[in-house]
């Protein structure tokens, strides 16, 4: 009988339990963030200047466009206490989504996020004060605290607050983390990064219209916030890839400037992999398009760079057959909207599926 070393065979175990753990891990993920199908806001705090407030914003207190060393591009700080709304006229429907950037900052050198409020509210826009401390007809609210974030909703026919909650988490203090919402009639799940830290069937009390997204700060609060986009309606890919042979999608997102995928755009990838997966004989052209800001031969190539890492995301995540999968880059060439506003710019940067 041949003896296997002791070293060798703890080695071996060790290695079968990384390997469980890999297993393990991906069997947990549960990061299905899909963002919404039509861009409703969008600021990237570039249409202002250093120092200015974003027009597109309204506040009872103050706050300035940034930089920011650790992490490049344009902030919005949230400088002193008070209510911070995005002022999106169009309505946000039963199905919308809700995204951003978010780097904690605080003057009292506390590691982590605190006494900050993201708050789902069913009221007036021009009117930010109804309902005083309890804003709108109905809300729901989620509160980072240590090591946790908690929630509660309220509503005018439960005469105030109805249920609540706590999840675990801490968000450190000049990290930044993307945020995500994804609200599907009373249902809310919150993503930070690629973790979904909670998921309520009830957070929003049925009976009201939400079509308010406001950010509560306190005095020793200095939170930034970049890349702020609200998108509405739910994306149904597989409809629009299989029968109507063409499928827009917002859900996968790039560094600036960049072809790097950002890590946000895992689920929207992995739902077009599926389609092709459960549909053998598909094939499909990926096509690339940008804004028109920049130089336009630049922009050409960004955009055939960016469907290339589409193809080989599909293909090395995936295992989906290269074969199947055309490439091709638009550039600024093929807007779908005009590039007047940040809103319209948003739309235009976009990847496009075209089953073949």
């Amino acid at each position: 009988m041949k003896i296997i070393p002791l070293f060798t065979t703890l080695l071996l175990l060790c290695s079968l339990r990384s390997i469980a753990q890999e297993d393990e891990n991906k069997v947990v993920s549960k990061f299905d963030f899909i963002p919404g199908e039509k861009v409703v806001f969008y600021d990237d705090f570039t249409a202002e200047n250093i120092g200015d407030f974003p027009l597109q914003w309204n506040t009872n207190s103050s706050g300035e466009i940034v930089t920011y060393g650790k992490y490049p591009g344009r902030w919005f700080q949230m400088t002193g206490g008070g209510y911070y709304i995005p002022e999106a006229k169009e309505k946000f429907t039963d199905n919308f989504t809700v995204e951003f950037d978010l780097i904690p900052l605080n003057t009292l050198n506390i590691d982590y996020l605190y006494n900050i409020n993201f708050i789902f509210v069913s009221g007036t826009l021009s009117n930010p004060n109804e309902g005083g401390a309890v804003p709108g007809k109905a809300g729901t609210s989620f509160t980072p605290g240590y090591d946790a974030i908690n929630w509660t909703n309220w509503s005018e026919k439960d005469g105030g607050y109805k249920d609540d909650g706590s999840a675990a988490f801490m968000f450190t203090a000049g990290e930044k983390y993307h945020i995500a919402f994804w609200i599907q009639k009373q249902r809310i799940r919150m993503y930070a990064n690629e973790t979904k830290v909670l998921d309520l069937p009830r957070g929003l009390i049925a009976g009201y219209t939400y079509n308010i997204f406001r950010i509560q700060t306190t005095d020793e609060l200095k939170p930034l916030i970049a890349n702020f986009k609200i998108a509405a309606g739910l994306p149904d890919m597989r409809n629009k890839l299989l029968t109507e042979g063409k499928l827009i999608s917002y859900g996968i997102q790039f560094d600036v400037n960049s072809d790097k995928i950002k890590p946000e755009s895992y689920a929207t990838i992995k739902e077009i992999a599926q389609i092709l997966k459960d549909n053998a004989t598909l094939k499909i052209k990926i096509i690339g398009h940008t804004d028109s800001d920049g130089d336009e031969a630049l922009n050409l190539d960004l955009s055939k760079r960016r469907s290339i890492s589409v193809k080989e995301e599909l293909n090395n995540t995936f295992g989906i057959d290269n074969a199947r999968i055309e490439t091709e880059g638009k550039g600024e060439t093929q807007a779908i909207a005009p590039n007047d506003n940040m809103i319209n710019k948003a739309k235009n940067r976009r990847v496009e599926f075209i089953k073949l």
